[in-house]
Parts: structure tokens; C-alpha cells; sequence
């Protein structure tokens, strides 16, 4: 603290000095100089009470900013994004995987976005759903598609399934 008083009052004696030479050299301007003076020695109290508040005072982050922080929790995947990559991972490898489990799940996203874009039932219109669909897409959701004679062939490839994707984009 001693320390402190100290170091201001070093700073305080060099503008006095300053002024005392000032005065000294031109005695005609003595108001001007003193005005100068007046304004550093008011700068450095100014100066030296900030810091003293800040010591006073250490900045923390407010209560309202800190309400507004969210703790930051790993976002979990949801449930159905999970499900649909296994789907996708597994009709890759089996033909019965995409018939099965990956198929009714196209069939249906198919169903859906037919019916609110366009107003075409997928059951009831076949012919205008495989107009808008294209033949890969039609091939995977069509009711009458049998299921496959060897189980464990391969299933969909991902050529086949990103242009499936890109006619439901479509739709």
C-alpha cells in the first residue's frame, strides 16, 4: 500500500517539476501551463482511483451472465437417427436386412413426402408415385417387391442408396 502512495506521488512530482520549469521559462503563460498541469494531475488521480476500484473490485462474471450460460452436455444422438443408420449399415450388407428392416422405413418417408408435396397416395396412384420417384426408388418401396431369394446376398450399395435419397430430395 505504502508502495502504492508512493509510486502516485512520483507521478504527481513530475508534472509539479514540469510546471515549476514551464513557469520558469515562460512566466508570460503561467495560466495555460497551470491549466496543463491541472489536466495530468487529474488524469493521473483519475488513473490511480480505477485502479484502485479494480483492486477493490475484481471483475467477475455477472450472476445474469452466468444464468445465461448453458452447461455444455454432449449432445446425445436421437433414437431414430441411431435406428435408421443401423438400417442403412446392415441393408448394405444383406439383401434381407434391406428388405426387412430398411424398406419399410423408405416406403413410409416415400408415402409421407408423396402425399404432402405432390398429393399422390403411393397405394392407391403406383403409377404416377413411380413417375415421380424414378425406377431405384420405385424398385425399394413398391408393395409388390418380393422379398429376396437369397437372404444373405448383398444388399444395397451406396451409389444405389444416395440415389434413392436424391429422388426422395426430389419429391
Amino acid at each position: 500500500m505504502i508502495r502504492r502512495h508512493r509510486r502516485i506521488a512520483t507521478l504527481l512530482l513530475l508534472p509539479t517539476v514540469g510546471l515549476a520549469i514551464a513557469v520558469g521559462l515562460a512566466p508570460s503563460r503561467a495560466a495555460l501551463e497551470m491549466h496543463v498541469w491541472l489536466l495530468v494531475v487529474l488524469v493521473i488521480a483519475l488513473l490511480a482511483l480505477l485502479r484502485l476500484v479494480h483492486a477493490t473490485y475484481p471483475r467477475q462474471p455477472s450472476p445474469f451472465d452466468a444464468s445465461l450460460r448453458r452447461p455444455q452436455v454432449p449432445a446425445e444422438r436421437p433414437l431414430a437417427l441411431t435406428r435408421l443408420e443401423r438400417e442403412v449399415s446392415m441393408a448394405g450388407t444383406s439383401a434381407f436386412d434391406l428388405h426387412a428392416r430398411l424398406r419399410p422405413t423408405i416406403a413410409e418417408l416415400a408415402a409421407e413426402l408423396l402425399s404432402a408435396r405432390r398429393g399422390i397416395d403411393l397405394a392407391r396412384d403406383p403409377d404416377r408415385a413411380r413417375a415421380v420417384l424414378g425406377d431405384d426408388a420405385w424398385e425399394l418401396v413398391r408393395r409388390d417387391r418380393p422379398a429376396p431369394a437369397e437372404r444373405h446376398a448383398p444388399g444395397l450399395d451406396e451409389a444405389a442408396l444416395a440415389r434413392v435419397v436424391v429422388a426422395l430430395e426430389h419429391v
